[in-house]
């Protein structure tokens, strides 16, 4: 092995290495970080309630108008679905789709709200400690008495 391989380099750690390893390591950012993935999941299971359980209760409302397949040809040959327009290569506007994502994100706001509201039912902060009573103009007075008789 040469010499040149076993000399080590002094590396010095830049300084804002140390920043952010404290900008990480505040409680904030870690809450933040929690909060995305526990948001994500969320999601997840509110885009399932959406389109498993309320967008078919909506369509039958509506006369079985399935949201997903509403869209808008702009350019190439009628389609009847929306699958079959992208297929053909047809420039389409999903509103349908856009539609879906409006409902899903109203759902999700709403549990959301309703999360947070019972959260914060079930964490109540406690009533602020009483104020200590003024001191009676007896007290007032002694303490009066007795600065004086220090400065002397």
């Amino acid at each position: 092995m040469s010499d040149l391989l076993k000399t080590k380099l002094p590396l010095k750690k830049p300084g804002w290495v140390d920043d952010f390893k404290a900008f990480v390591m505040r409680g904030n950012v870690v809450d933040l970080a929690v909060g995305v993935v526990i948001g994500a999941a969320f999601t997840g299971i509110v885009g399932s309630l959406v389109k498993d359980i309320i967008t078919p209760f909506i369509g039958l409302a509506t006369g079985g108008v399935d949201f997903s397949n509403l869209f808008i040809i702009l350019k190439g040959a009628p389609a009847a679905t929306l699958a079959e327009a992208q297929k053909a290569g047809d420039v389409t506007i999903n509103y349908g789709i856009f539609l879906n994502a409006v409902i899903n994100f109203l759902i999700v706001a709403f549990a959301i709200f309703w999360m947070v509201r019972l959260i914060s039912k079930l964490y109540k902060t406690p009533a602020p400690a009483p104020a200590a009573p003024a001191p009676s103009p007896t007290e007032t007075l002694l303490g009066e008495i007795r600065d004086l008789l220090k400065s002397k």
